[in-house]
């Protein structure tokens, strides 16, 4: 397994070894003790899956409070994902690092906790698979406009994305009461 640092500390690039002969091809997408010992000590207590076309952006989203850390890939197709620090008082506050994560490559991103997490679908259709350390608690979810010009995400659009009214309505960072960003 190759872990690579992006350019937000925590936020991680995990390619995992993948085992092929003519029969296909094998990964271990979690080990514990492996991970751990890559930086990520995490418990997960829900997995999700999404499906969607191309052109679909889902995000830019946060808990806070029952933040949660989340391991994303993509089983089928390819998209842009993105992690933005939320945290009040980072250093890094407002910035984002992104990766494109295929089924082919098998990457994964790890994004922890106290990150604003988003992603563009790029192929026809993708399968997208996340696991998360803390259940989903809809009322601590928070928003933020993909397009925030503070925050400047180069989205790789050949148009407008779809989005839910959720999204498109979203409040921009510096909207946020600072009370509801998690430190």
């Amino acid at each position: 397994m190759k872990v690579t640092a992006t350019s937000l500390p925590d936020v991680l690039l995990i390619e995992p070894k993948v085992h092929g002969d003519h029969r296909g091809w094998f990964v271990e997408s979690w080990q514990h003790a492996r991970y751990r010992d890559a930086g990520i000590e995490a418990t997960f207590v829900q997995d999700n899956q999404s499906f969607s076309p191309r052109g679909t952006l889902r995000g830019l989203h946060i808990q806070h409070p029952h933040g949660q850390g989340k391991l994303v890939q993509v089983v089928q197709g390819e998209v842009f994902d993105v992690a933005v620090d939320a945290r009040r008082g980072s250093p890094h506050f407002g910035r984002w690092a992104g990766a494109r994560l295929t089924a082919e490559n098998k990457h994964q991103l790890w994004i922890p906790a106290g990150f604003l997490h988003g992603f563009l679908v790029l192929s026809e259709t993708a399968l997208f698979s996340y696991k998360c350390t803390d259940l989903y608690h809809p009322e601590a979810e928070l928003s933020v406009r993909w397009d925030d010009p503070d925050i400047g995400i180069d989205w790789p659009l050949d148009g407008p994305p779809t989005l839910s009214v959720k999204d498109r309505d979203a409040p921009y960072l510096r909207d946020l009461p600072v009370e509801r960003l998690p430190r």
